[in-house]
């Protein structure tokens, strides 16, 4: 069972005639990670978030959507005070704005936001894209010196911030479910080479999205992501392996 099968405490389908059902809180995780129709995925999003908006509204029942940090400010340690950027032609997501946009009519929606990988059994997020792409391509690669960071956490820590989120009443947010503030993306893939027997190499910023295909446009992304806030607000400790640990286990090498 993925992260959001673990999460999904509740849903609710629009059709114009629904009752808000019996659940006493929603987690909104789904959302289609294939880039190449990656606006029409956030028009999805954006609709499936204000659907279930519209049957909490009046209602003191919270709402949790899913947000990223690979939209807020890059190349410095973020924190939960800082905003994503507005959607635009290249980042149309627009989960965190929703969010927001509800809570100003009263519902009780707040997002968590997590990072690039969110990792253990079960992944089928960036990792393994990174894993598939090194097989196909014959070589573990990095951008530039390799030295941006990826913040990280483990899915039951995520899920346990999710869990924390909500009994809070999904207020005071957003979230960062972020154990690790940042882990050198070369780290990552010295890891895939060496467990693939592949060279790790360095690729250019003109080479990257060609090497990665659309996926690129996160690889050389630099994104050391606080939780301080969220650790202190929720009494949120994580304690899962941290990712270099967890992705130097065979299971993430298997059958993909």
């Amino acid at each position: 069972m993925d992260l959001s099968g673990r999460l999904r405490l509740g849903f609710a389908k629009h059709t114009g005639r629904s009752s808000r059902g019996n659940a006493r809180a929603f987690v909104h995780t789904a959302f289609n990670h294939d880039f190449s129709r990656f606006a029409l995925s956030a028009e999805e999003d954006r609709q499936a978030i204000e659907t279930l908006g519209g049957v909490l509204e009046g209602s003191e029942r919270p709402l949790l959507v899913t947000s990223g940090v690979a939209f807020l400010p890059n190349g410095r340690t973020a924190t939960e005070e800082d905003r994503p950027s507005a959607p635009s032609d290249n980042f149309p997501r627009a989960s965190e704005a929703v969010a927001e946009t509800l809570a100003r009519r009263g519902v009780r929606a707040s997002a968590v936001r997590l990072p690039p990988s969110v990792h253990g059994e079960g992944d089928h997020g960036f990792v393994p894209r990174l894993i598939s792409i090194a097989r196909e391509k014959g070589v573990s690669a990095y951008v530039g010196d390799g030295l941006n960071r990826w913040p990280a956490v483990h899915r039951f820590d995520a899920a346990r911030a999710f869990r924390l989120a909500l009994e809070r009443g999904a207020i005071d947010g957003p979230y960062h479910a972020i154990a690790e503030e940042g882990v050198p993306f070369k780290a990552i893939a010295e890891v895939i080479g060496s467990r693939l027997g592949l060279p790790v190499v360095a690729k250019s910023h003109d080479e990257a999205a060609a090497h990665f295909g659309r996926f690129g446009m996160f690889i050389g992304a630099d994104l050391p992501t606080s939780s301080a806030r969220t650790r202190a607000m929720l009494d949120w400790a994580p304690t899962g392996p941290d990712l270099l640990t967890d992705i130097d286990q065979p299971g993430y090498y298997a059958h993909r």
